[in-house]
């Protein structure tokens, strides 16, 4: 069994880093992102400071999702390598002190899983919902069994049955939770976190994670169903993690989760939180969002309050457990817009950047956003990307953009072309070798704020925060003395502040400090996309 580095304990100061497999390196030379890809590119990551990698799934599969829908869940795919491979990767990660976390589709499926290739032929098999007769939203099955079974998102991801918290007679398709089928279900998900783990696996991001229990108000069923999860991952793999794809941590993890991202979906006001950040209404677009002016928007017509009160919703909720838990806030993810995206350019991208790494949460760098990869309109539609007219996810799961590395220290040069996706046609676009060396550069200062979110205990995720403002600047102090004053605007600001002229500049673009007088405070300027991290513990 393969060591992992284990994470539980150091959560709260950690920095996560999210690889899509397929489009981050090649290792082989076949234009495909794999294991060996990733392993030869440790020593960026460690460079860059992140304490884990999660790989987006790289399970054998059809590849309909993406990798989403799953044939086997103990074999990584041949495209991304061997198991071996995989135990390769978590042991010369831990050796940087880098824990790998896996992407678990607990929820479904492919339908060319032999659980669903048998139980479409036996009608005593119930791993998955079936129907004798035609049901709003259930497909026709396709064995000797004939009926109907009940999908989880895509038509060839059919739905492990967990069963149904409100069961009904007139339905009989609506186990309850206790049934053999759903019983079953929840060992099989213990027994394939015990493989991975066993090689070496540091935890699971859960994918859509609050859509195992059906007909579940209040998620009451699911929140049992995961707290048997983590009671049996806290006895049995002490250290190790479950993150939810959930998109509501003030339900998800009071549920069981060690932490819960906000996303561009989940909760009562669908990802509401996070789109009020970084949606500019540009890239990956749903006909269900109201177009609102996004907090990190040059023209400075939004607000980052929606995200402060679901924040604190949720930090409450966290605290009345007495478990603890972290809230997770990503710079993007393989579903949704980069930061980079229309007008948004990466000059302004690096505010967000700094809201990333001094807020109370867990930081998630979607892989590229580091460089100011941006969303490439126009990319071809490829393995399930496109979700509606507006809605195509291919534009943020481009080739990272390594450029002509040297072979060393950051790994083996510059890898073979692309046959995943096409790489971002932008002759300007940016690349990991024009920035590593350049002080000014997006990814050194992401590399900056990394390191200055692990040596600075005020900004452990557990450390207080005071909101002083949430428009143009948001302005907090963390820990009690050390403040932090964001513009994304493009035009210049001001906040009076006590003390900042005697602070310490510890991260600072655009920034003037006028000193008070008498009544009056010192005055923070900062410039259009200016950001100041200010120390005054010496004011």
């Amino acid at each position: 069994m393969t060591a992992a580095v284990d994470l539980a304990p150091r959560l709260g100061r950690t920095v996560l880093y999210q690889i899509y497999p397929q489009s981050f390196a090649d290792g082989n030379g076949d234009g495909i992102g794999d294991l060996v890809g990733i392993a030869e590119r440790l020593d960026y990551l460690a460079w860059l400071g992140v304490d884990a990698i999660w790989l987006s799934p790289c399970f054998v599969s059809p590849f309909a999702d993406a990798g989403y829908d799953v044939a086997d869940f103990l074999t990584v795919a041949p495209r991304y390598g061997t198991n071996e491979d995989l135990a390769r990767l978590t042991d010369e990660a831990g050796r940087r002190g880098i824990s790998v976390l896996l992407d678990l589709v607990a929820g479904h499926t492919s339908d060319q899983h032999p659980w669903f290739r048998a139980s479409a032929d036996d009608p005593d098999d119930h791993r998955f919902v079936w129907s004798d007769v035609p049901a709003e939203g259930f497909q026709p099955g396709p064995g000797k069994r004939g009926g109907y079974y009940k999908p989880n998102f895509f038509p060839v991801q059919p739905a492990l049955n967990f069963g149904y918290a409100r069961t009904d007679p007139a339905e009989p398709w609506r186990q309850p939770v206790d049934a053999p089928g759903p019983l079953a279900n929840r060992a099989a998900l213990r027994e394939i976190m015990a493989h991975w783990f066993g090689l070496g696996v540091a935890g699971f991001r859960v994918d859509m994670a609050a859509s195992l229990v059906k007909d579940d108000p209040g998620h009451v069923e699911t929140g049992r169903l995961w707290h048997e999860m983590r009671a049996w991952l806290d006895r049995e793999w002490p250290g190790r993690v479950i993150i939810s794809e959930w998109g509501d941590p003030r339900v998800a993890v009071p549920a069981g989760f060690h932490a819960d991202f906000f996303l561009q979906f989940g909760g009562d006001d669908d990802g509401l939180p996070l789109r009020s950040l970084w949606n500019n209404n540009a890239g990956t677009v749903s006909e269900s969002w109201d177009a609102l002016a996004p907090w990190a928007g040059a023209d400075g017509a939004g607000d980052a309050a929606t995200f402060v009160r679901a924040w604190r919703a949720a930090t409450d909720a966290i605290a009345a457990t007495g478990r603890g838990g972290v809230v997770g806030l990503p710079t993007s993810n393989h579903d949704f817009t980069r930061l980079v995206a229309g007008p948004r350019d990466a000059e302004q991208a690096r505010v967000a950047h700094v809201l990333t790494m001094t807020w109370p949460a867990l930081p998630s760098v979607y892989y590229g956003d580091e460089i100011g990869m941006r969303y490439v309109p126009g990319t071809p539609t490829l393995e399930g990307s496109r979700l509606g007219p507006a809605y195509d996810r291919a534009g943020s799961r481009t080739p990272m953009q390594w450029g002509d590395l040297p072979a060393d220290p950051y790994g083996p040069g510059r890898p073979a072309d692309s046959t995943y996706l096409p790489e971002d046609p932008d002759p300007g676009r940016p690349t990991v070798a024009a920035q590593v060396d350049d002080d000014d550069s997006l990814l050194r200062l992401v590399r900056d704020l990394i390191a200055l979110r692990h040596d600075d205990p005020r900004l452990d995720a557990a450390a207080p925060v005071e909101v002083l403002a949430t428009g143009y600047p948001l302005a907090y102090v963390r820990g009690g003395t050390l403040a932090v004053l964001l513009n994304p605007g493009s035009a210049a600001v001001r906040f009076p502040l006590a003390g900042a002229a005697d602070g310490r500049a510890l991260l600072t673009r655009g920034v003037r400090v006028e000193p008070g007088g008498g009544a009056q405070p010192d005055v923070v300027h900062l410039d259009g996309s200016g950001y100041a991290v200010l120390d005054l513990a010496g004011a």
